[in-house]
């Protein structure tokens, strides 16, 4: 067929961007798994990750911390201290700023190791604002 590289299925390109979802969605999950020992996973598929607070923080129940979804058009991931304090955001890059969604979601096609570790600098500053509001 015109257009198309020889020896190359026209799936290919679906398949790529499964990849790419799978490396990206295992890379934003590396950036809560330190806070693990701190707060309590309640889900851990291939699609979905959450991480809530232990104690009964918010109205009586456990407070989202952050999450890691996989969809079909791109990899989220959600960091809930965003919602408490805005200026947590202040100073992100444009970068980081063009995937936002939203107040506290960024959504990925593929990893990005630069902006996972400017994601990562920010999760840590949301972790200390929940142990400062004793949310923990």
């Amino acid at each position: 067929m015109p257009g198309r590289k020889p020896g190359r299925r026209a799936s290919d390109g679906v398949s790529d961007r499964a990849d790419e979802f799978v490396k990206a969605f295992h890379g934003l999950k590396t950036v809560f798994a330190k806070y693990e020992k701190y707060l309590q996973v309640t889900a851990d598929t291939r699609e979905k990750y959450y991480l809530q607070t232990r104690s009964p923080s918010y109205r009586g129940g456990p407070l989202l911390f952050g999450a890691v979804i996989r969809v079909r058009a791109y990899v989220s991931f959600h960091l809930m201290p965003l919602y408490w304090d805005p200026s947590l955001a202040k100073g992100i890059s444009a970068n980081l700023k063009t995937r936002m969604q939203g107040k506290s979601c960024f959504n990925f096609l593929a990893p990005d190791a630069a902006l996972f570790r400017e994601l990562a600098q920010l999760t840590s500053r949301g972790f200390a604002l929940y142990k400062r509001k004793n949310l923990l």
